[in-house]
């Protein structure tokens, strides 16, 4: 199997298992406890159908976006996740060279491999931060100050991570404490001891909005599932959320970012830009998203697992592949822009 083999999330997703070392590539794959939200995110999709309009004139179609401030050529970006290069020795430069090729929007995360200040200099496509709120506020202080003084377009405060989930699937492929001396042994030593010992389970929505303050422009909170949190985001200031259950990997039982979504919108969509990730997995899940009333959505398994197989020759193979979908659906529902996409498109079993 080859990278020229690949033509969807699945292809990607075999060819990194084939690749990798077992453990790596359950870490990229796995979710909590029974892994019963990481699989409803996807097939929350699976539960709503697309109602397509015919003889529209759509010759051309056009699938930019304006999110957050910031202009991108397809609805959907490249969320921020950890340690890129531990996947491939490209890492964060190929995820951020793809992103720019097709001008969409990349996340760099507080545990990148990859400084913010080397991407953002390489790269005008706008950046996201990705930060985590530590025990230590005068490192919580210098990281901000570091990120605005990087030039980084959007800062995204993750709020559902304050204690790491319960990963079994790495516990049993050797992502074991006590530190074992293995790639796996020792990606789960840093990231255990990173966020029991680091990050501030303390973290309030005073916190936040001091946050919100000091950043002085796009700030978005990532993690948000509950219209309550939504409007108190609307309310500190902050200028998109983003719906996500951390892809799985943190609260199972918890609802898929999808189901929430239109109620979300509904709430606060007049006052701040709504976003989602989770499951992701076709350009169709993504149109669902937008009838719904996202803005923009990430993916984050979508593009690792293709950087995983094959480097930034595979991140820009499958954004590629993910853009002729959105285009070629686009046709087939009958629009020609995002604002198109209206909830008279869907229809839910």
């Amino acid at each position: 199997m080859r990278l020229r083999d690949c033509f969807n999330f699945h292809d990607f997703r075999e060819l990194a298992r084939r690749r990798v070392p077992g453990p790596i590539f359950n870490y990229i794959d796995g979710g909590a406890d029974d892994e019963v939200t990481l699989r409803r995110n996807t097939t929350g999709f699976e539960q709503c159908d697309l109602v397509p309009s015919i003889l529209r004139g759509v010759e051309t179609v056009d699938i930019s976006v304006s999110v957050m401030g910031q202009k991108l050529a397809m609805p959907f970006y490249c969320s921020p996740t950890a340690l890129q290069r531990l996947f491939h020795h490209q890492g964060e430069r190929a995820v951020a060279a793809a992103a720019a090729k097709f001008g969409t929007m990349f996340g760099v995360s507080s545990l990148g491999t990859v400084s913010m200040e080397e991407l953002r200099k390489k790269y005008e496509t706008p950046q996201v931060y990705q930060f985590y709120f530590h025990k230590d506020r005068g490192l919580n202080r210098d990281m901000l100050q570091r990120a605005k003084q990087a030039g980084v377009d959007v800062m995204m405060l993750t709020v559902d991570s304050i204690t790491g989930g319960n990963r079994e699937r790495d516990l049993r492929t050797g992502f074991a404490i006590p530190f074992k001396l293995t790639p796996g042994g020792m990606l789960q030593f840093a990231i255990g001891r990173y966020f029991t010992e680091m990050l501030d389970p303390s973290m309030k929505w005073d916190d936040v909005a001091e946050m919100v303050r000091a950043w002085n422009g796009q700030f978005c909170l990532k993690g948000i599932m509950s219209v309550s949190d939504a409007k108190r985001a609307a309310e500190i200031g902050c200028t998109g959320i983003i719906l996500s259950n951390h892809g799985g990997r943190q609260l199972d039982g918890s609802r898929a970012a999808f189901d929430q979504l239109a109620e979300i919108v509904d709430a606060v969509g007049d006052r701040i830009d709504v976003m989602m990730d989770g499951g992701i997995q076709r350009g169709s899940h993504v149109l669902k998203a937008l009838s719904l009333g996202a803005k923009a959505v990430g993916v984050g398994r979508f593009y690792l697992f293709a950087l995983a197989a094959a480097g930034q020759a595979g991140v820009e193979r499958a954004l590629g592949l993910m853009k002729a979908e959105i285009e070629r659906d686009m046709k087939l529902m009958g629009c020609s822009t995002i604002k198109q996409l209206t909830r008279s498109n869907l229809r839910f079993r």
